[in-house]
């Protein structure tokens, strides 16, 4: 059925080039597979909105410490940006649906094995180690794959379109996922988890295709046809040798520095620490989780608003913005934590929202600018280094609040961090390299 669905499309591209006109009117078959990819990434979000639900449950009902439960964490946001590099290498392998595929069903057996766990060392191989290792494989650079493969016109925005799928996603899940723990237990939301991972595989399977030249087609806004790309052997090797070769151009390790920081004070403190910070100064977890959407609903908003400026203007100077307006909001946070929702929260929500990942669309510009064809690679090596920072933050906050008894230190120190990381993008000197050597 697959072929067949190809020979169609591909007929359809033949007759559109043949009738004078009817081109330019009709949809280009790349953002369908856009379309596709946003949905994939919203369905695969789910998994990114439970670890922030689950540290009270479980402490409770298991009396594991914060930190044990943080390194659980921990080891899951490492490995998803550890993953993302090798996944990147293993797409270019395999294709994009095979490694997408069999990610999700990677996840939705490591959140459902959650179910039956009694010990901590089982939340870290199924939440750490399996959900890590599948959500690795949906990170960005799945993203920024699709995007050099179908665009070469509008590709900051559409980077910023599928960046955004993820806020999308925390979004929908949040507020049912806070809602089913608080009212039935943290299991049931353990399983939604693994259940929405699983509808998303035939979607996938169905609908997405590895590159344009497979139905026919140019890549949007491009001039001539390309051939699709042979397999390329030798996944991990290439991975690592890419990152040997980035290593030695400055501006990568300026880049992973700035996404260090930028994961540590989303992923790492906000998404993984709000909600309990907050129910420690007696806000409802489903209050607190409902806060954390409506990041996701302006997460939207501004990173598709990122992707916009991306294409017209410098895009170090906008991480230094975005940076620097984010590393002040967290100096006010603690004088806003309270029993209640009132107006001066809801405007950090909104504005650390619109800041959340504007980050991701000029970071993969500069990364293209800079590394060419091995562009998706090295970015997944910059977003493991996200991770890495989200990792450390994740853990360092549960071992915080058993220490001091608040998370106070921990929003202090990301504000200073995110000064220094639009420091660090300011330095980034706009010196295009076509292809590593």
């Amino acid at each position: 059925m697959t072929q067949t669905t190809d020979a169609a499309a591909t007929g359809a591209a033949a007759l559109q080039d043949s009738v004078p006109g009817r081109r330019r009117r009709r949809i280009h078959r790349a953002w369908f597979v856009a379309a596709v990819t946003f949905v994939t990434i919203i369905g695969a979000a789910a998994f990114r909105s439970l670890p922030g639900l689950l540290i009270d449950p479980l402490h409770e009902e298991f009396h594991w410490s914060r930190g044990t439960i943080g390194l659980a964490v921990s080891v899951n946001l490492a490995l998803y940006g550890l993953t993302a590099p090798f996944a990147a290498a293993l797409m270019d392998r395999f294709g994009i649906r095979r490694v997408v595929a069999a990610a999700l069903i990677v996840i939705a057996v490591g959140s459902g094995a959650t179910v039956w766990m009694t010990t901590a060392w089982q939340l870290l191989l199924c939440w750490g180690l399996l959900v890590g290792l599948g959500s690795g494989s949906m990170a960005l650079a799945f993203a920024a794959t699709v995007t050099n493969r179908w665009f070469t016109e509008r590709r900051g925005l559409v980077t910023g379109i599928l960046t955004a799928a993820s806020a999308s996603g925390q979004l929908i899940f949040l507020p049912v996922l806070s809602w089913i723990v608080e009212e039935h237990d943290w299991r049931p939301a353990a399983v939604t988890v693994a259940l929405a991972a699983l509808a998303v595989v035939p979607f996938v399977w169905l609908l997405l295709r590895d590159h344009p030249a497979d139905v026919g087609l140019k890549p949007y806004g491009a001039t001539e046809f390309v051939e699709k790309p042979p397999p390329v052997p030798g996944a991990a090797r290439r991975t690592v040798k890419v990152l040997f070769s980035a290593a030695r151009i400055g501006p990568f390790w300026l880049l992973a520095g700035t996404f260090a920081i930028c994961g540590a004070s989303t992923n790492g403190l906000i998404q993984t620490h709000f909600v309990p910070a907050s129910h420690d100064h007696g806000m409802p977890i489903t209050a607190a989780a409902s806060l954390l959407a409506v990041i996701g609903v302006f997460d939207v908003i501004g990173t598709i608003a990122s992707g916009w400026f991306t294409d017209r203007f410098d895009p170090r100077r906008l991480l230094a913005v975005y940076y620097a307006l984010r590393g002040i909001s967290l100096l006010f946070l603690p004088l806003l934590l309270a029993p209640s929702v009132h107006p001066p929260m809801i405007f950090f929500i909104i504005f650390y929202g619109l800041d959340w990942v504007a980050t991701v669309p000029p970071t993969i510009a500069l990364c293209r600018e800079h590394y060419g064809d091995d562009s998706a690679i090295v970015f997944g090596w910059v977003l493991a280094s996200h991770q890495v920072g989200a990792a450390l933050v994740a853990f360092l906050g549960g071992v915080a609040r058993d220490t001091f008894g608040s998370y106070d230190v921990m929003w202090y120190a990301s504000g200073a961090l995110c000064a220094a990381a639009a420091l660090m993008a300011l330095v980034i000197r706009r010196r295009p390299v076509a292809v590593l050597a």
